[in-house]
């Protein structure tokens, strides 16, 4: 038990500070394209100042980004050994497809970083938009092969044994499209935010800067954009788990009886030893109509399964509200946005506007670990739902806290590197 405990902390530490990096991968290169494509059209150079300083941004995630992508595919064998020997032939193909994409990404980082005078201009655009795809394409492939965890297909189970696999299918598994289009818009609306947040900071200190306006200007419309598609996103994932992962979403919505006409709840806390959600405000039918389009529909309450067979509902619950809090927030903030922006005409610029910009700064990546908390604590007890437990899975390697020791040490020195880089990127 001690050995599960110290694999699944290692696990869910590298998994939160790797997803950051790969969210800005995914989406910083759009951008530094849009703000080297408003250079070729109007031929201002404060764009062209602006498109080099985020590609240099986007350099340094990206390495981040690697470092700690490979500590993850070691660790994927080193301490999930039963996972990898169940799985691996069956989501193999998205794991090379993920190498695939990360190379092109690389290959043309190179090409954007180093050819500004050394490609024609559309080719130099082009390669940024081929950073931007392989960026993308990268963390889709690699959220496929998490999809497939919550909803395992491409395969049949004959005699005990794996056979009849079919890779694609089980690449183009039932959560793949609602998983892939929900990070992908997380990644676009966190980075979004944040780069909006940054330069809303430095307006507020300098109102008059032309770079930081026009930076806040693309930032801010990438995130809002972005932040009011999410909802759309959000509703296809929901009915997805209500459809496959029935658990996940009672837990999710501290959901403990089962009951047609479920109400949606906000807020709460759940009770796990009296098996009641406390202090929540309830939305009668609500859930049931949000989860299948009847405001009578039968949802499953989390006293359908045995307790051994249920996630951690407290943790998985308070995630869940935290990321539609943030959600919500920064959906909010990209309403307000685009009325005064309408009204003035113009950049909005308010003072009291950029402070709750500032504010929002880290409202998309916490949204992000808080969803992947729900995604993966939420599947628990399970690592391939409905197949194979976590503890199944893990290495019976003792001593397991010696290298969550070394790896902690490893993160920290690495954040402490990308602050002071970024700092020098920022404020120059």
């Amino acid at each position: 038990m001690e050995d599960l405990l110290a694999a699944r902390s290692q696990m869910a530490m590298s998994l939160a500070f790797h997803i950051i990096f790969a969210s800005v991968g995914i989406a910083m290169p759009l951008l530094m394209v849009i703000a080297e494509g408003l250079w070729l059209k109007t031929k201002d150079d404060t764009y062209l100042t602006l498109a080099k300083r985020w590609s240099k941004d986007t350099a340094i995630m990206f390495a981040v980004g690697a470092v700690s992508g490979t500590v993850l595919s070691f660790e994927l064998g080193l301490l999930w050994p039963g996972f990898m020997a169940y799985a691996g032939p069956i989501i193999g193909m998205p794991f090379s497809l993920e190498g695939l994409a990360f190379f092109i990404e690389a290959i043309f980082l190179g090409i954007y970083l180093y050819g500004w005078e050394r490609v024609p201009k559309k080719v130099h655009l082009l390669s940024g938009v081929m950073v931007l795809l392989g960026g993308m394409m990268s963390g889709i492939f690699v959220v496929t092969a998490n999809a497939w965890m919550n909803t395992p297909t491409g395969f049949s189970i004959v005699d005990g044994q794996v056979t009849n696999i079919d890779p694609i299918a089980a690449m183009l598994n039932p959560s793949s499209f609602s998983q892939a289009l929900h990070m992908t818009l997380a990644a676009f609306i966190a980075v979004g935010f944040g780069a909006a947040g940054i330069h809303a900071y430095c307006l507020r200190r300098d109102p008059n800067n032309t770079l930081h306006r026009k930076a806040f200007a693309i930032a801010l419309s990438v995130g809002g954009v972005f932040a009011l598609l999410q909802p759309i996103s959000g509703d296809i994932s929901a009915k997805r788990v209500a459809e496959w992962q029935p658990i996940k979403l009672a837990a999710m919505e501290g959901q403990w009886e089962t009951e047609k006409g479920a109400p949606l709840r906000i807020g709460g806390i759940p009770d796990e030893d009296a098996e009641v959600t406390r202090y929540a405000l309830e939305i009668p039918k609500a859930l049931s109509f949000l989860a299948k389009f009847d405001f009578n529909a039968e949802i499953q309450g989390l006293k359908e399964v045995k307790p051994e067979d249920r996630p951690p509902v407290t943790i998985v619950h308070i995630a869940f509200q935290i990321m539609v809090a943030c959600g919500i927030v920064m959906i909010v903030a990209a309403i307000i946005g685009g009325w005064l922006a309408w009204k003035k005409k113009g950049i909005p610029t308010n003072r009291w506007y950029l402070k709750l910009i500032t504010c929002c700064t880290p409202l998309g990546f916490i949204a992000i670990e808080a969803g992947w908390t729900v995604t993966e604590v939420g599947r628990q007890p399970w690592v391939i739902y409905g197949f194979m437990r976590t503890s199944e899975a893990v290495t019976p390697m003792p001593h397991l806290v010696i290298p969550f020791i070394g790896f902690t040490v490893l993160y920290i020195f690495l954040s402490i590197i990308v602050v002071i880089l970024m700092r020098r990127q920022i404020f120059q």
